[in-house]
C-alpha cells in the first residue's frame, strides 16, 4: 500500500443490472426501510449474486489501483437501511419522515428501545477480508443521521434516541473491528442537512458510537448524492466541530463543490479524505486534473494527512465511468506522490 496519499473510496460501488433494477434505484431516495423490490434475484439465490457482485467489486478496485478498498456495498438497498432496521424497537409498519431534499419518504418507526440484537455486517467484512489483501474499510450509518431518518414514537426525546443508536452502532464497529476490518466509517450525511441539530449533540453521539474501536475510524459528511441532490455550497455547514470529535479521519467533498479549503486549517489533527473525483458529471477526470484537485489541500494540510478518493459512493454512476473515475484516481495521486518523493 502507498504510505503517502494513499486512495480509498467512500463506500459503495456500481451493482450490476443483474443484481438491482436500476431504474428502481435511480427513481426514488434512497430506502431507509427495506426495498425487496430493488432486487432482480429471487431470495433462495440472492446472496450467492450478492457475493458474486462483491467479488466484481473488489476486482475492479484492485484493478483501478485503489489503496483502501470496500466491499462496494454490494448487499446494500441504501447506505443506511441495512443496519438501521436490524435493531430492537424498530416497528414492522414504517413511519414517515422528511428526507434532505424535503420530500416525505418511508422511515423506520421506532416503537421501542434501539438495541442491537446481532451482526449485521459482520459477514459482509469477513468476507472481503477473506477475498483481498489489501486495506479494507466498512461503512455504518452514523448515529445522528439515524436518528434523522426515523419517525420518533418512542423517546419523544431526539438526543436520548441518537445516543441509543450510537451504543448500538458501538457494538457493531467493535465486532468489525474483530472480523478483520481495517478501518471502520460512519456515514454522517446529516451533520450538513441539519446542522443546527448537530452542533447542539451529534458530536456527543459520534463518540459514543466510537467509544473504544480501535482505529483507524473516518467519518464521511457531504451534501448527499449528486444524481439526487444537484446544487452544492462551496463551505460545510457542520465541519470545524469535527476537530471535537474522536474520529481519526474525515472524509469530505471537493471536487464537485468546489469547496473553500482554507477549512481544513481547523481540522489539524484530522487526517482528510479528499474528495477528488466529481460525481456530478459523468466525463472522467484526467490524472492531471485529479492531481491539480490534490495539490490544492496542501496549503491547508500536509500531503501526510491527505487521502484521496471520489467526492461520495459511486452507486448511482455506471460501471464503466466508475471503474474509469478510480484510474484517474490512482494515476492523479500517483503523480502528486512522485512530486513529493523528488523534493
Amino acid at each position: 500500500m502507498n504510505e503517502l496519499l494513499p486512495t480509498t473510496v467512500i463506500g459503495s460501488y456500481p451493482q450490476p443490472d443483474w443484481l438491482v433494477d436500476r431504474d428502481n434505484l435511480k427513481g426514488r431516495l434512497p430506502p431507509r426501510v427495506r426495498a425487496n423490490e430493488m432486487w432482480r434475484i429471487s431470495a433462495p439465490f440472492l446472496e450467492q449474486a450478492q457475493d458474486d457482485a462483491t467479488l466484481i467489486a473488489i476486482r475492479d478496485m484492485e484493478r483501478a489501483g485503489i489503496d483502501i478498498i470496500t466491499d462496494g456495498e454490494m448487499r446494500r438497498e441504501s447506505y443506511s437501511n441495512r443496519l438501521a432496521t436490524s435493531f430492537s424497537g424498530i416497528d414492522k409498519q414504517a413511519g414517515t419522515a422528511l428526507d434532505r431534499t424535503g420530500h416525505p419518504n418511508p422511515v423506520p418507526r421506532v416503537s421501542g428501545p434501539i438495541r442491537r440484537l446481532k451482526p449485521a455486517e459482520v459477514r459482509d467484512v469477513d468476507f472481503l477480508r477473506r477475498n483481498t489483501d489489501r486495506r479494507i474499510k466498512i461503512t455504518l450509518p452514523g448515529p445522528f443521521t439515524m436518528a434523522q431518518q426515523a419517525e420518533d414514537d418512542y423517546y419523544k426525546d431526539e438526543e436520548a434516541l441518537a445516543m441509543d443508536y450510537a451504543a448500538a452502532v458501538n457494538e457493531e464497529a467493535k465486532d468489525l473491528k474483530r472480523a478483520g476490518a481495517d478501518i471502520i466509517q460512519l456515514d454522517e450525511p446529516y451533520l450538513q442537512a441539519r446542522h443546527e441539530k448537530a452542533k447542539k449533540y451529534a458530536i456527543r453521539a459520534i463518540n459514543r458510537a466510537l467509544d473504544g474501536v480501535p482505529g483507524p475510524t473516518a467519518l464521511h459528511l457531504c451534501f448527499g448524492y449528486a444524481h439526487i441532490v444537484h446544487q452544492r455550497a462551496n463551505a460545510y455547514s457542520f465541519l470545524p466541530e469535527l476537530a471535537d470529535s474522536i474520529v481519526d479521519q474525515v472524509s469530505i467533498e471537493t471536487a464537485q463543490p468546489d469547496l473553500d479549503l482554507s477549512v481544513l486549517k481547523r481540522l489539524p489533527n484530522k487526517t482528510i479524505i479528499l474528495g477528488v473525483i466529481s460525481l456530478g458529471d459523468a466525463a472522467i477526470e484526467t490524472p492531471e486534473i485529479v492531481a491539480a484537485r490534490i495539490r490544492r489541500a496542501f496549503p491547508f494540510a500536509p500531503p501526510e494527512h491527505i487521502v484521496a478518493a471520489p467526492d461520495c459512493g459511486m452507486k448511482y454512476i455506471s460501471r464503466e465511468v466508475a471503474f474509469g473515475k478510480l484510474q484517474a484516481l490512482a494515476a492523479g495521486a500517483a503523480i502528486v506522490r512522485k512530486e513529493l518523493e523528488g523534493r
